[in-house]
């Protein structure tokens, strides 16, 4: 099949966000990816019986989605109740039963992340360690290894200092996707609320292992650990009041 064959076999099963991403790759991508019928697809996962209509709308389903769908605007926030140096965070990891990493992390550790990106890692992980996204990353050190062979799961908790309460990020949740293309194995677990913000819900947080991977000897060698919560905290201030809603005990 040639390339423009897979794309259009590949395009119909992606989101908007997805598919719009494709159309800056390059010309070809982007003339490939303004096809309406992709757009179509799109617009039926999300607005089923707009796609119902006997006439087909005015408007592209391309632009239609451009006019709908909602974006995610900058928001203005009040300083966050809570700081970094009030936070400690218990991050435990095993490989079946057995515990290889136990720490508690205090909050300014995990904000200082990794300055320096360890020699030999691959570009894909090297350029985001470098980009200028917020990160929350902590060094492992010293590093550990992990048999390919071996199921992977974590557990992360936070402290807070001024009322000595816990609140649970990550409940022994498994490493099941694994990106060998950009070095980095992932969890999630979905976030318990506080019983005081009823209508929110279905926002994830994610732990990262980073790791170089060790062909020969078939394991991966983790040198740091990375936690984050997607598009719904993009920011230190954003993290906080994120944490700060949490069901605290």
């Amino acid at each position: 099949m040639s390339l423009e064959e897979v794309l259009k076999v590949v395009f119909p099963f992606l989101d908007g966000v997805d598919l719009a991403a494709c159309m800056v790759v390059c010309k070809q991508w982007r003339h490939i990816a303004k096809d309406d019928y992709f757009w179509k697809c799109v617009c039926a996962k999300r607005w089923p019986s707009i796609c119902k209509r006997p006439n087909p709308p005015t408007v592209t389903y391309y632009k239609l989605y451009q006019t709908f769908y909602q974006r995610k605007h900058q928001r203005t926030l009040l300083p966050p109740r809570l700081s970094f140096d009030d936070l400690e965070f218990f991050i435990d990891i095993w490989t079946e039963d057995k515990l290889i990493f136990s720490e508690v992390v205090p909050g300014p550790v995990l904000q200082r992340g990794i300055k320096i990106p360890p020699a030999g890692i691959c570009d894909m992980l090297k350029f985001h360690l470098q980009g200028p996204e917020y990160k929350m990353i902590l060094p492992v050190d010293p590093r550990f290894t992990i048999p390919w062979s071996q199921t992977v799961s974590v557990s992360v908790l936070v402290g807070r200092k001024d009322s000595n309460k816990v609140a649970c990020i990550i409940n022994k949740s498994m490493f099941d996707y694994i990106d060998r293309t950009a070095s980095r194995a992932l969890a999630f677990d979905y976030l318990v609320f506080s019983p005081y913000y009823p209508f929110i819900s279905g926002i994830r947080a994610w732990i990262s292992l980073l790791f170089m991977e060790d062909r020969s000897n078939g394991v991966i060698d983790v040198f740091g650990i990375e936690m984050d919560f997607c598009d719904a905290a993009n920011s230190q201030e954003e993290v906080l009041w994120l944490l700060d809603m949490l069901d605290w005990k």
